[in-house]
């Protein structure tokens, strides 16, 4: 299996079950979804790493994949003040992970703390959904209350909005 070893292993350890969809790389929502086509009763998520104007904060957004928002848009919403997309070398320091691959279950890489998350509320209304497993070669479809299981596990702080009317 394409990802990360040490995500399967905890997944396994907190008994979550999970679907494997291996794919050609998907570093964009674009090409993801033509091989998200055949995945049934699952919500894709776009996945957004951001840093505060400082520097010294860090975001990971989540939302339906068919959604769009403007940063101008998601400051106003998270309240954050400006936000850039952070760099490859802050992805790697935080999350373990490269552009193109981000997903919550780098999260495991964040041993500090540090990434706080605001995830769509809109996404607890889907019983399923999916995320690269930290390699974007290929998507794993979760239940709903497993991520929820996962997010608890990895222990980072979260908020639950409305991101899109």
């Amino acid at each position: 299996m394409n990802g990360d070893p040490l995500l399967y292993q905890i997944l396994d350890q907190l008994g979550i079950s999970f679907e494997y969809h291996e794919h050609p790389p998907a570093p964009t929502i674009e090409l993801a979804v033509q091989y998200w086509k055949d995945i049934e009763n699952t919500t894709h998520c776009k996945n957004l790493f951001f840093r505060n104007h400082k520097g010294n904060r860090h975001y990971l957004v989540i939302f339906d994949h068919r959604q769009s928002l403007a940063i101008h848009d998601l400051e106003k919403r998270l309240k954050q003040g400006k936000l850039s997309f952070a760099s490859e070398e802050r992805m790697g320091k935080y999350l373990g992970l490269k552009p193109g691959s981000v997903s919550p279950f780098g999260l495991i890489h964040d041993t500090g703390k540090h990434v706080h998350l605001f995830l769509d509320e809109n996404l607890s209304q889907n019983p399923r959904i999916s995320f690269h497993p930290n390699d974007n070669t290929a998507s794993l479809v979760v239940e709903y209350q497993d991520f929820v299981k996962f997010l608890d596990f990895c222990g980072n702080t979260r908020e639950f909005l409305c991101l899109y009317d």
